[in-house]
């Protein structure tokens, strides 16, 4: 059961006992009136890079922030902040402190195509001095409930960090780490075996993302490596 989300912004520590039921082994997340597992939400998310020009609820944006927030924190330390950016000023500002798409340099979004959120994940380091790896847990968390809500997203580490603090205006005690970008997705990249060991991904013909991942044989053993 969801909290709703007015109570989450009003008072986003208190813990709602009906939280339990989201630590099920799954999840009733009705697509197409099916039942779908965690897992099968896991396996189909791809990285959307390309957004259609439509606000995200700031609702959503709330529930992302809060399933990163009771995600697992190495010593509970908890040291990560969240800055959750929809000003279409400075969505564009941000923007310009983004880079896209490595191994196509010329397939990053338009700025039509920019997205319409951004959430900063940032370290306390006067809590920690170091991230460990939370960042990467709380950007997952974030990602996969912007998945269910119907949006895409893009966790960004390339990303110009001296000049995001000084957009946000983001104190000394708190590093940049990582920006998770959001919106509706413009784009529908599609998963691909990786051939001849090249990871890359690629366009088609008809203008599609190509995604290759490494075949579970490649990378799983049992008790011992060799």
């Amino acid at each position: 059961m969801r909290r709703h989300p007015e109570d989450v912004a009003e008072d986003l520590h208190l813990y709602d006992p009906e939280e339990a039921k989201l630590y099920s082994c799954q999840t009733d997340f009705r697509a197409g009136g099916k039942l779908e597992l965690i897992y099968e939400k896991i396996i189909s998310r791809r990285t959307i890079r390309k957004y259609k020009p439509k606000p995200v609820p700031r609702e959503t944006l709330i529930r992302c922030v809060d399933a990163a927030r009771l995600s697992p924190s190495g010593a509970n330390l908890q040291p990560l902040k969240y800055i959750i950016v929809d000003d279409e000023h400075l969505l564009k500002e941000v923007f310009s402190a983004t880079r896209w798409a490595g191994y196509l340099p010329d397939y990053g979004p338009s700025e039509e195509e920019m997205p319409r959120a951004y959430i900063v994940i940032l370290l306390d380091k006067t809590i920690r001095r170091t991230p460990g790896h939370d960042a990467g847990i709380a950007a997952m968390s974030i990602s996969m409930v912007a998945y269910d809500e119907g949006l895409g997203s893009c966790i960004l580490g390339a990303i110009d960090r001296a000049r995001l603090r000084k957009i946000l205006r983001v104190p000394e005690h708190l590093d940049v780490l990582l920006l998770v970008a959001l919106g509706y997705p413009a784009e529908k990249p599609v998963l691909d075996e990786v051939r001849d060991g090249d990871i890359k991904y690629w366009l088609d013909e008809n203008g599609v993302l190509h995604v290759p991942k490494r075949p579970l044989e490649e990378v799983l053993r049992w008790n011992r490596y060799e």
